[in-house]
């Protein structure tokens, strides 16, 4: 009988698709952590609600869920090249310039194997289907097109956390737009208590 895979332990999630496959790599106390690393690692991915979120639009009766959000090393190469091109094009997006024609090709190899198939279904509703070369192409496919969402959308506000130490990304969905850290609980507190350490010290 298969295990399920264990909690995801990752210091932030439930960001946008795309930015959520970015934060799979994170800095702590212990060093660097890579969650795709491994096919295991996948596992624990694929079972994240925003993941399951995102690709429940693709299931079927053909194709379940859990066909879909299969954990293999075919699965996770590709998602291994969704993120590098995402990297890279999150890099430029932080700094506000437009995205480079290689960035662009290399996110556009990943779109290249899915497409949005419309349709008229029951009762005259409008559906539309996305459907990709091969199931292994789904979660890559998915994070390559979330991010085509938001740089249509808001692409200044896709951040970087302030801490310079920290490799984690967000999505600013802050009212005046003036999120700066990953995470209060984390880096923005870890910054208020140097803050306060400098201060004293100079006194």
């Amino acid at each position: 009988m298969t295990q399920p895979p264990g909690p995801d332990p990752r210091p932030l999630t439930g960001e946008p698709l795309a930015i959520d496959l970015l934060n799979t790599r994170w800095i702590d106390g212990d060093g660097r952590h890579d969650l795709l690393d491994t096919v295991s690692g996948l596992a624990i991915w694929l079972g994240s609600p925003p993941v399951r979120e995102h690709l429940a639009p693709g299931a079927s009766a053909d194709r379940t869920p859990e066909a879909l959000l299969a954990a293999d090393r075919a699965t996770l190469d590709r998602l291994l090249a969704a993120r590098a091109a995402l990297d890279a094009l999150a890099a430029t997006a932080v700094r506000r310039d437009p995205a480079t024609p290689e960035d662009s090709a290399r996110l556009n190899e990943v779109l290249t194997h899915g497409r949005i198939r419309r349709t008229l279904g029951p009762g005259g509703v409008p559906e539309s289907v996305v459907e990709v070369d091969e199931p292994s192409w789904l979660p890559a496919w998915y994070a390559a097109e979330n991010w085509l969402r938001l740089v249509a959308d808001r692409p200044d506000r896709i951040r970087h956390c302030a801490n310079d130490a920290c490799v984690l990304h967000f999505h600013d969905v802050s009212k005046n737009g003036t999120r700066r850290w990953c995470s209060m609980a984390g880096c923005g507190n870890r910054a208020k208590a140097q803050r306060h350490y400098a201060r004293r010290t100079r006194a």
